[in-house]
Formats: structure tokens, sequence, C-alpha cells
């Protein structure tokens, strides 16, 4: 067999009762890591340690591909300013956290003739969400709704992230407040010199 050490190097072809001999005497495993090789290759290694560090980047992994969901919110065609801009920033939330959205515009009684309505409003907000958007699916009638499914762009958001981690190193740099400048002492006033008595004065007395 190929044997690799503990450290990464390369020992090259050893017996495996030789491989064996090494990796106890270390109070390590011997693992082989590529069976199909000719000779295959094994390594001397933590099994338990190299085990516990792969189910950990396996967990990883799943959360990464479990993370993206498909959001859903939903407009009315004659939303007012105030919900429109609630339900706007609810897109951007979603999107920010790398999910899809399905943007729907419900439709009921007579709005079914003013269809043109609902597409405005998913084109303005297509247009209000700017480079952070893409559109995946463009909006198509599925009975009384008006559907659209739109994802993060991830260029954009990439450079979002990017422009936020050099946020605290802009504060540090910010130019420090100047400090107080120190007022000058009052001269002190001159203490009054002893009056000196004469010898006589004092023989008087």
């Amino acid at each position: 067999m190929r044997l690799v050490g503990a450290d990464g190097e390369q020992i090259g072809l050893v017996a495996s009762t030789e491989a064996l001999r090494m990796a106890r005497e270390l109070d390590l495993d011997l693992v082989e890591v590529a069976p199909q090789a000719n000779p295959p290759v094994c390594r001397i290694m933590d099994y338990g340690k190299f085990k516990y560090e792969r189910d950990i980047r396996q967990k990883e992994a799943r959360k990464k591909q479990s993370r993206t969901e498909l959001k859903e919110i939903k407009f009315r065609p004659k939303i007012d300013a105030h919900d429109y801009g609630t339900k706007k920033g609810h897109v951007e939330r979603f999107l920010r956290g790398g999910h899809k959205v399905k943007v729907t515009i419900m439709f009921r009684g007579r709005e079914m003739t003013h269809t043109d309505l609902g597409r405005k409003i998913l084109d303005r907000l297509v247009g209000d969400l700017g480079e952070m958007v893409t559109v995946e699916s463009m909006p198509k009638q599925e009975g009384r709704n008006m559907i659209m499914v739109i994802s993060p762009n991830k260029r954009h958001m990439e450079q979002l992230a990017r422009a936020k981690a050099l946020e605290p190193q802009v504060e540090s740099e910010q130019v420090p407040e100047p400090e107080p400048v120190p007022q000058p002492e009052a001269a002190a006033e001159p203490e009054p010199e002893p009056v000196a008595t004469a010898a006589a004065d004092l023989d008087e007395g």
C-alpha cells in the first residue's frame, strides 16, 4: 500500500504489517482512504476525530442546502402606499436572507377586469428593489391570482456583504474628537512681604 503519515507526509510504499505497526506506535488508526487506487492509499490518523469533523462538515452542508426557502407575499391591486412599503420591506428582508419570494396579486370580483393594475404593482416592486433582485418567473395569471417569483441577485448581495464587513473598519478610521485645550491657570496674588520691626521698637516694648 501507499502510506500517508499522520501529518500528511508521503511515506511511500509500505507493507500492511509495517503500516499497522507504525500506526500502533502513534496510538492512531490505519485508514484506507483510496481503495480504488493501485496500490491502495492508506493514512495514519485519529479515525474518531476524522469521523466527527466529517459529520460536522456534512451537517453544515445540509444547513446551507435547506437555508433557501420559497417565501410568499400577497398584494391587493388597490394597495395603499403604507401597506405597499411594509410588504416591500418584508420582500427585501427575505431576499437578504437568501430566500426566493413568490409575489401574489389577489383579485376579487370586478377587479379581474383590471389585471393591468396587478402587473403595474409587480413592475413597480421589481423597479424599487433594483439590483438586489432577479426575476426568476415572469408574472403570469393563475385563476384569480397573478404570480411572479423573484430571487436574490447573488453578485449584488455579495457586494453588500463585503461593504458591511468594511463598516467597522471605516468607523475605526474616523477622526478622533479634539482634546480640550487646558485653560491657563490664574496668576496667584503675591503674598504681602513681612514688615521688618526695628530693634529700637523691640527695646521700647
